[in-house]
């Protein structure tokens, strides 16, 4: 079975992408995306299988991959609760996008191309997320880098798309670099990068008296000149890993090319950008829970990143106007809630959250598809308004994952959206934890749900509500999309509303232990997954009373008088010029990096390459051959006279130099 779901999808991209234009565009959408839908109802198997059984983890031998002195890496699938949870969540969103792209991808000449390249970056995905060792995982982790940058390039005739695919790429390869240094360093600590091993060696690094016991131990890692000590080594290890981490999910400093990843067709997206690839991260550290769990430090720096990512995200977003790019700083801020329950400890949390955003915001993906489709291609929000009536479909549910996103849900009850129950656990959770960082992650992420409520009901408000900004031919062509989108809007819609509800107490309640079988690391003292659930009564209601003060403010602002937010941008021009720019981080880096980087390649091409080596190279060796056949042409006249008179000189020289010769 775990066969077939990791290589249905790669069996997919095979026939579509060989076979594509020889069997045609409809056969290779059915044939990919019937491969998908096994592969996900399969997947579903597995979980209730592996997650609600009484089995413990274990191997799925797959072949030899590596065999070298010292080092043995096999090709195996490490089947366990949380990689049981990843198969559903890939293959479940994958399996709705490829059937949603069948619609959506209608009128595109090249569909063979895109679901190929869908079916090769599901493949690569599963590879990561099922992988038994570090080796395995950086394959399906560059796997889905390439796949990312196909499929955001994916109408390369574009510019911004081919901008857009290299800034992607570029960007990862800086967060790829720490995560492969990471697991070189993992190696030399523990000998091996196979995850059994690893985790069995780890319990050496936390000894009774806990793991700061080891921090003045001998140096057992050099790095960058620095002989470091077993608690330092460990520290640095996870800074890298997680530097791997920030690049795929989108973390401050490195999530500059999400946003411009909107580039992609809408399904590119939904699939990449919202469920799968930008959650990889949140997924390698939390596999990796028991190296984490060594160092405190490194958990506080993913702390503050991931509190900092979300707070940074959301303030951007208030401002934004493509409503795909909206969509996608949710995105960026929604991972750092992640990280930050990353950070304290709670993994489960994570997961949890990872587990229903995935439904919710492939939801406002596919559904802003829809509106995309329904108003010929127009993505400015400025230029939508009054599609409620024309759309209701779409309306209704982009509405419902407008409530899961910002937690719509009644403290203290089991009545919530999926957001309410994964979200709100890990802002309680952040009021709970003793880490140092905590109070500054709980303040944040408070404010950063407000500014969520705010931007996603500005959404709701700018595009279906209102009098009708686009032009009158644009409004004559505005239609419901066809059943092949709608249907998957509704599956995701239904995992938005119920998700939370039916999966909170094995994810993370009473149900925890039995659900995840030891497959997240938490360490004894951390006591987190069980005071969370008793903090006071005010934290329980901040997300809810940040979540209506953002509702309020968006009604009041885009419903009671739209003439408000125009009336404060230029009041406050610079802040809003800020929030616009994103910060100017883009700007920053453009100046730090992009253009000394282009003034040393001007300076090497022209004179390094063009004057050093060129110049007394092959240029210079080819100019002085040439100086000198120009001079010896010049012997050439063509005169008969000149001929006799230099063989005379010639006969002359022969004769002195042979009487002088003889002479001797």
């Amino acid at each position: 079975m775990y066969h077939a779901i990791v290589f249905l999808p790669l069996l997919g991209f095979l026939i579509a992408g060989l076979f594509g234009n020889a069997i045609g565009a409809k056969a290779a959408e059915y044939v990919t995306s019937g491969l998908l839908v096994v592969a996900a109802l399969l997947s579903w198997v597995a979980f209730f299988t592996v997650g609600f059984g009484e089995g413990e983890a274990f191997t799925v031998p797959v072949l030899r991959f590596i065999e070298t002195a010292g080092l043995s890496v096999s090709w195996a699938f490490r089947i366990d609760t949380l990689t049981v949870v990843m198969l559903v969540v890939v293959n479940s969103v994958s399996a709705l996008v490829h059937i949603y792209s069948i619609g959506y991808m209608h009128h595109d000449p090249h569909r063979p191309r895109f679901f190929a390249y869908l079916s090769l970056f599901t493949f690569a995905m599963l590879m990561l997320v099922t992988s038994d060792n570090l080796v395995q995982m950086f394959f399906g982790w560059e796997g889905v880098g390439l796949a990312s940058y196909l499929l955001i390039g994916f109408w390369y005739k574009k510019p911004s798309a081919n901008a857009a695919a290299m800034k992607a790429f570029i960007v990862n390869r800086v967060g790829d670099f720490g995560f492969a240094l990471g697991i070189f360093g993992v190696f030399v600590l523990f000998g091996s990068i196979e995850f059994g091993t690893i985790f069995a060696s780890t319990q050496a690094f936390i000894p009774a008296e806990g793991a700061e016991a080891a921090a003045h131990g001998p140096a057992v890692l050099n790095f960058l000149g620095y002989e470091l000590d077993r608690h330092a080594a460990i520290t640095v290890v996870c800074l890298l890993l997680f530097m791997g981490a920030m690049g795929k999910s989108a973390q401050v400093p490195l999530h500059t090319w999400l946003p411009d990843a909107m580039e992609g067709p809408t399904p590119v997206s939904a699939l990449i950008h919202a469920a799968t690839m930008v959650t990889a991260g949140v997924f390698m550290v939390a596999r990796l829970s028991p190296i984490f769990e060594l160092s405190h430090t490194a958990l506080l720096v993913v702390t503050v990143i991931g509190a900092f990512t979300a707070f940074f995200a959301a303030t951007v977003g208030l401002v934004q106007n493509d409503i795909k790019r909206v969509i996608a700083y949710s995105t960026c801020s929604q991972l750092g809630y992640m990280f930050v329950a990353i950070g304290l400890g709670f993994y489960s949390a994570a997961i949890f959250h990872l587990f229903t955003h995935a439904f919710f915001k492939a939801l406002l993906f596919l559904g802003s598809g829809s509106v995309i489709h329904a108003v010929s291609d127009e993505q400015d929000m400025r230029r939508m308004g009054g599609l409620r009536k024309l759309i209701p479909w779409t309306y209704w549910m982009m509405v419902i994952g407008t409530l899961a996103l910002t937690g719509v849900g009644i403290p203290v009850t089991i009545i919530g959206t999926a957001g309410f129950f994964s979200k709100d656990a890990i802002i309680e959770g952040a009021f709970a934890a003793h880490s140092a960082a905590a109070p500054f992650a709980f303040v944040l992420l408070v404010v950063a749900a407000m500014f969520t409520s705010f931007y996603s009901w500005r959404l709701i408000f700018m595009t279906f509500h209102g009098k009708p900004r686009a032009t009158a031919d644009v409004m004559h062509h505005v239609h419901e999309s066809p059943m092949v989108m709608l249907v998957p809007l509704f599956v995701l819609a239904f995992g938005a509303l119920f998700a939370g509800i039916v999966f909170h107490d094995f994810f993370i309640g009473h149900g925890y232990d039995e659900f995840w079988k030891g497959a997240l690391f938490i360490l004894p003292e951390n006591h987190i997954l069980h005071e969370f659930h008793d903090v006071p009564l005010w934290v329980k209601l901040a997300p809810l009373a940040a979540m209506l003060a953002g509702f309020a403010v968006a009604f009041q602002f885009y419903i009671r008088s739209p003439e408000t937010p125009k009336r404060l941008a230029a009041q406050h021009r610079g802040l809003y010029a800020f929030l616009l720019n994103k910060w100017y981080f883009d700007e920053l880096y453009d100046v730090l990096f992009v253009r000394p980087a282009k003034r040393l390649g001007h300076f090497l091409w022209k004179t390094g390459d063009g004057r050093v080596i060129d110049g007394l190279g092959p240029d210079g060796i080819s100019a002085r051959v040439g100086d000198v056949t120009a001079r010896v042409v010049k012997l050439q006249s063509g005169f008969l006279y000149h001929y006799a008179f230099a063989m005379l000189i010639g006969v002359a020289a022969l004769v002195t130099w042979m009487m002088l010769g003889s002479n001797f």
